[in-house]
């Protein structure tokens, strides 16, 4: 889910000439009914909305999810800003102080849909998404869950104006987005580098279709790639603040019982 629509069909070709002078779009607020989503951030109930987008695109019951044999993995660079500049700026009491913290994303994601398997929050852009896959993928190696859901939820209406003056601007605009991978057991190995600096070509460009998402950017990457908008993502790519990190995925089409056991994974 991105500003821009629902899927990788509605991500457009050059995101500055789609954004039409626009320097932020939003995801507003998805509806849900109850108290708890009543006091719920947006971005809480934007987590709940990816989840169940995924489960719709897999034709899945919420069943198929629940218990504790699913995992967890979480990752975000501002989708939890909002909470704490009105916690800072408007003195909001204790009641809602647990919402400063990033846990409250998948705190609620948690509740909503009964997971109580492994757990973990990745703090960052795309390398901290890329490091949620591979921990994932060593969580399913490693038996301690029958599948993982990565997630990942970025907001940045609430403080547009502290982004205006920030030196993360990098002239694209800001694309609010939450997405949510599922992921198995499968073929093929993941490994995960990472180093200071390099060149930042291939994340400029997908930079200039989606426009900054922030740690969403990996999981729309994939969705292009599941649509064939991009090439094979054997390697994918995620740069923040100096770091580079990349996620390979070998021997992804060899026969499973001659693929490689480690850190072994594969999308739904």
């Amino acid at each position: 889910m991105t500003a821009w629509g629902r899927g990788a069909a509605a991500i457009p070709e050059d995101a500055l000439s789609a954004a039409d002078g626009r320097h932020l779009l939003s995801l507003g607020r998805p509806s849900h009914e109850g108290e708890r989503f009543r006091r719920a951030t947006r971005e809480c109930v934007l987590g709940i909305a990816a989840v169940e987008t995924m489960l719709k695109d897999a034709c899945a019951p919420r069943e198929a999810i629940a218990g504790e044999r699913t995992a967890l993995l979480y990752a975000a660079a501002g989708s939890y800003a909002a909470s704490n500049r009105l916690f800072i700026e408007r003195g909001i009491g204790g009641a809602y102080f647990p919402y400063t913290a990033p846990a409250a994303v998948p705190a609620e994601v948690t509740i909503e849909f009964c997971l109580t398997g492994p757990f973990a929050i990745f703090i960052g852009g795309p390398p901290a998404t890329l490091r949620a896959i591979w921990y994932a993928a060593t969580l399913l190696e490693a038996g301690l869950c029958d599948r993982a859901l990565v997630l990942a939820v970025e907001t940045f209406e609430e403080c547009a104006d502290l982004y205006t003056v920030s030196d993360r601007r990098t002239g694209h605009p800001l694309v609010e987005a939450a997405a949510s991978l599922w992921l198995e057991p499968g073929v093929g190995a993941l490994s995960l580098e990472t180093h200071r600096g390099g060149p930042d070509s291939d994340h400029c460009e997908i930079r200039r279709r989606l426009g900054e998402t922030f740690a969403c950017e990996p999981l729309a990457v994939l969705d292009l790639w599941r649509h064939g908008n991009v090439g094979v993502p054997l390697s994918l790519r995620g740069r923040w603040r100096g770091e580079t990190a990349r996620l390979s995925w070998t021997d992804a089409m060899v026969p499973r019982d001659r693929a490689p056991r480690s850190h072994t994974a594969g999308a739904s």
